[in-house]
């Protein structure tokens, strides 16, 4: 593996860290301003942002080159720095049209869609015109293992009539995502349960489905796109709306979740080295005891964890992308479960240094600490928690050293 970026990469690095720094970074207390005034609604400064990203040709830089005309033309290991930089500001991803859900929602219609469903959805997603959800996720059973997902679709004639409840679908909150994956059992008695869930395309404004609520993390309601609770009630679609055919919803979820998963870590490590950076700064500007916070041998010992723990995480990282890119991602997906687990941890870690650090102001809406922790921590859970990731690679491990 080689460690040297291209002289491509060195540009584009320095492209979206320039674009973060001279244009994110200015407007994101307008930003939030406009956010307050209509919390589920694009800030119009956004799509501004996105504009300018999209004139600069920083725009949908995720998808792999094995997507051909959809593909930015970067490999996985190329977009690792790229992603790692968007990071570090929470709101830089969707300038780039990188965020998720849709980054997840893209691959699956690029990968498995038809050409009636690209054409349809993913080319105004890809437009940045469009946002969209991915509905897997419910409240009554154990959503870690996914063949216990409830949720019924069922063949009438020319339709799929679809009925369940979902939570923590991220993207349904806001106004303009309309359109969402839904995953459900089209045949819940088959033997094998891992071919009893589909997927289907669910446009939002389809009569029976019923946005119910925001959910919150920490307290936050993650707007504009949030984390809705929504009730599928007799929804109807037409059949063309099954994603590569019945009983494949289980190996659609593994082939998106496997690049969704390292891309989180990947910003992860944006996160944790931007936190990283405030908390070596603060300690260098801040007098205790009457001497900066930087001669405290105890500070001094966290930032050298927190450099190790960052380096490590990221070389991982890299590691998987890099298997990602020349074995595919189903010989990857040991190192995308290591890296899905020490990635969030390690985060979480050097967060906490930095808010401790911080005092009562890293607690406070004046940092990004306490909105870094509270991703972490979430990303403990989404796309699989860390037992199960766990659970899995001890799987492996013990029949290869059996």
């Amino acid at each position: 593996m080689d460690f040297q970026y291209s002289d491509k990469m060195q540009t584009l690095i320095a492209q979206v860290r320039d674009f973060i720094d001279t244009e994110i970074r200015p407007v994101e207390d307008l930003y939030h301003e406009q956010l307050a005034k209509s919390p589920w609604e694009t800030p119009a400064v956004m799509d501004e942002l996105k504009e300018k990203a999209k004139a600069k040709g920083l725009w949908n830089l995720f998808l792999p080159s094995e997507y051909g005309e959809y593909s930015a033309g970067l490999s996985n290991l190329e977009y690792a720095p790229l992603a790692e930089e968007m990071g570090r500001c929470r709101i830089a991803s969707e300038a780039f049209n990188c965020a998720a859900p849709d980054t997840g929602n893209m691959e699956v219609l690029a990968k498995y869609g038809s050409e009636a469903q690209k054409k349809q959805w993913l080319e105004p997603l890809l437009d940045g015109r469009i946002r969209s959800a991915f509905a897997m996720t419910e409240p009554e059973v154990a959503s870690s293992d996914a063949t216990n997902i409830e949720t019924r679709i069922t063949r009438d004639g020319d339709d799929y009539v679809i009925n369940g409840r979902k939570f923590y679908i991220s993207g349904a909150m806001r106004k303009t995502c309309d359109i969402m994956i839904v995953m459900g059992k089209t045949d819940p008695d088959n033997p094998n349960r891992h071919q009893q869930q589909s997927q289907i395309l669910v446009p939002t404004n389809t009569p029976g489905v019923n946005i119910v609520r925001p959910m919150q993390v920490f307290g936050y309601n993650d707007a504009p796109e949030g984390h809705a609770e929504v009730i599928f009630d007799n929804v109807r679609v037409p059949k063309e709306n099954m994603i590569l055919g019945e009983g494949r919803g289980f190996e659609i979820a593994q082939g998106r979740l496997g690049p969704g998963r390292i891309h989180h870590c990947m910003r992860l490590i944006g996160a944790a080295q931007e936190a990283f950076e405030l908390m070596a700064r603060r300690v260098n500007q801040r007098v205790v005891f009457g001497q900066p916070m930087s001669k405290q041998g105890s500070v001094r010992e966290d930032l050298a964890k927190s450099w190790c723990e960052i380096e490590q995480a990221r070389l991982l990282t890299l590691k998987a992308a890099d298997t990602m890119d020349r074995e595919g991602n189903k010989v990857a997906k040991d190192l995308i479960a290591m890296i899905k687990v020490i990635a969030p941890n390690m985060a979480l870690n050097v967060i906490d240094r930095a808010i401790q650090v911080h005092g009562a102001v890293g607690l406070s809406q004046d940092t990004p600490l306490v909105n870094f922790f509270s991703y972490a921590r979430t990303l403990r859970l989404a796309d699989g928690p860390d037992q199960v990731h766990m659970m899995q690679l001890g799987r492996t491990l013990a029949k290869q050293f059996a």
